[in-house]
């Protein structure tokens, strides 16, 4: 039997360059489930991506893609929803790639509040590159550029996202597969930026380095650090300490731009 996200996925383009036990394939199998459950024309999305292992993402996309500079895919997406404001924009981006070369890009795509949505698939370094320390790395952990143990305390990238004006967040994990998928579908439903974080499992490089075992063990590993919001609510500052707190955080209104920026063509009398 063929697994059934395959007819979204181009073939010819198999094998995939992703290790055995990677979190990406999951994402990918995640966002076009929620694509299917919503019944969108897969003609009528397209998918932003940019350098490192989740980069190849949109790359194996059945539909429109594009793989952009390292750090650069919301640019990019930007661009396409201010030119073609009726497609969905999806943008799949590493903790690297979002929230490091292109952290100022993560802010202002909030700010904005452009009509994206950006899947930030977090596993805690930059996994294609040699293993080398990220913004997210938790505290403590061993990568090529930590050997002793990461001292610079991690982005939460979630409340980063929802300071700065994001309409939708929500952080969950690859062993979340039904909240991940929901949370694409309500994402893709909405007007204005949306970020989901997915934590995902890399056992090539943080995995093998911090000794959290193959891909179902590191997923394992990553859930029992996992505390629901409404759970953390009740739970002390210390009790937090080393927890991930997943769910929805944020799901608001606020003006779109693109939609903005085509009334102001039409005062200005452009049409």
């Amino acid at each position: 039997m063929e697994h059934p996200a395959l007819k979204y996925f181009r073939k010819e383009r198999l094998p995939h360059v992703w290790c055995a036990g990677c979190g990406n394939g999951q994402v990918f199998h995640y966002t076009v489930r929620a694509i299917e459950e919503l019944g969108l024309d897969p003609d009528r999305v397209v998918w932003v991506s940019g350098i490192g292992c989740s980069g190849r993402i949109g790359a194996y996309w059945i539909g429109d893609n594009m793989h952009t500079l390292h750090g650069r895919p919301l640019a990019f997406a930007t661009g396409i929803k201010l030119a073609r404001p009726e497609l969905k924009v999806i943008v799949h981006g590493g903790d690297g790639d979002l929230a490091s070369i292109g952290g100022n890009h993560l802010i202002h795509a909030a700010r904005r509040n452009i009509g994206l949505v950006a899947i930030c698939i977090n596993n805690f370094n930059y996994g294609m590159t040699g293993g080398q320390v990220s913004p997210t790395t938790p505290l403590g952990s061993i990568t090529t550029t930590t050997p002793l143990g990461n001292e610079e305390p991690p982005f939460d990238l979630c409340e980063l996202v929802a300071s700065a004006g994001a309409t939708y967040v929500a952080r969950w994990t690859t062993f979340h597969a039904r909240q991940a998928i929901n949370s694409i579908k309500k994402a893709l439903q909405r007007d204005g930026f949306s970020f989901i974080e997915i934590i995902s499992q890399c056992v090539t490089t943080y995995g093998r380095r911090n000794k959290l075992g193959d891909g179902p063990q590191m997923m394992r590993a990553i859930q029992r650090m996992c505390v629901a919001r409404e759970q953390a609510a009740r739970m002390s500052e210390e009790e937090l300490r080393g927890k991930m707190i997943i769910g929805e955080f944020v799901d608001r209104v606020r003006p779109e731009f693109s939609a903005m920026k085509r009334e102001l063509i039409k005062r200005a009398g452009g049409g």
